[in-house]
Parts: structure tokens; sequence; C-alpha cells
């Protein structure tokens, strides 16, 4: 049995507003910090359903 990403749910961006600066910040950022700022932004405003 194959195991879909994410559970089979699906992240959806349509209708947002924020540009990537408003998301990550105008400062450089790593990688993983780059990551963890996406994942909390998904998850505030409910991106994934």
């Amino acid at each position: 049995m194959v195991r879909k990403p994410f559970g089979g749910k699906k992240i959806s961006f349509k209708g947002q507003k924020k540009t990537l600066e408003q998301v990550f910040g105008s400062a450089g950022v790593t990688p993983s910090l780059m990551t963890k700022k996406l994942w909390q932004h998904i998850k505030r405003f409910r991106l994934m359903k």
C-alpha cells in the first residue's frame, strides 16, 4: 500500500494576498527557518485541507 504525502491532505494557497516578504520577512533566512515559517503560515491560516 502506497502512503499519500501529508496523509492525503492538500495545501492550497488560493486566495492568499500575502507576499513572500510578508511571510518570511525582509532579512535573509536559512532554509530550516524558511520551512518553519512556511508551516506556521499554513497552520495559522488553515491552508491544509
